[in-house]
């Protein structure tokens, strides 16, 4: 197993796993595919940076009114959090 930061090219290699085999059978990317990395850094790095709908950048001032709103009565309980409206 690889350990420390991913290359573009490793990048690369499990955008196109993804875009070929679907998301979701992580248990076969190492056989499939010349990535040294575990399968549960595979996931984590397509649900965590790679994944085309992921959302970067800032909160619009109604979203952040809402998170400091349920922050406020709820703490850290962010899974919980994203339950309420």
């Amino acid at each position: 197993m690889k350990k420390g930061p991913w290359t573009a090219a490793e990048d690369n290699m499990l955008i196109d796993y993804v875009k070929m085999n679907g998301e979701g059978n992580w248990n076969v990317v190492q056989k499939n595919t010349d990535l040294a990395q575990c399968r549960k850094s595979c996931r984590l790095r397509w649900v965590n940076h790679l994944h085309p709908n992921l959302k970067k950048g800032s909160f619009t001032p109604e979203k952040e009114r809402i998170i400091l709103k349920h922050h406020s009565k709820i703490g850290n309980k962010w899974a919980r959090m994203t339950t309420k409206s």
